[in-house]
């Protein structure tokens, strides 16, 4: 009865991972500019694969029966990663003065940075 509430749990994880990972490709692929996309890449993709990766030691804890450290090195390492990725790519479309979209009305990094060298 564990057994299958827990695998069946991971494979929600799963498949609420994979529908994440999927709304983040559709983000990347619809949004205008650099800056939205580098935001869909960077929350989205990462809860999404951090939901996978759970999802899968979850499974193989309810199936198998032993926990994989394999799979815990990669969650922590698509946590740290997966927003330092995206902060330093729009660190970068930032100094190469990447045009944002028309929606964008105020420049606050611009604002802050008066005087300082990135």
């Amino acid at each position: 009865m564990t057994e299958t509430i827990v695998t069946s749990l991971g494979v929600l994880l799963v498949i609420i991972g994979a529908l994440f990972s999927a709304l983040a490709a559709f983000g990347i692929l619809k949004l205008d500019d650099v800056y939205s996309r580098a935001h869909a890449a960077g929350k989205a993709a990462t809860l999404g694969a951090m939901l996978l990766l759970t999802g899968v030691f979850i499974y193989f804890i309810g199936k198998e029966g032993y926990v994989n450290f394999q799979l815990l090195i990669g969650i922590f390492f698509v946590f740290i990663t997966g927003p330092l990725a995206s902060h330093m790519i729009l660190k970068a479309a930032y100094n190469l003065k990447a045009p944002a979209s028309k929606r964008l009305k105020l420049d606050e990094v611009k604002k802050d940075l008066d005087g300082k060298k990135l």
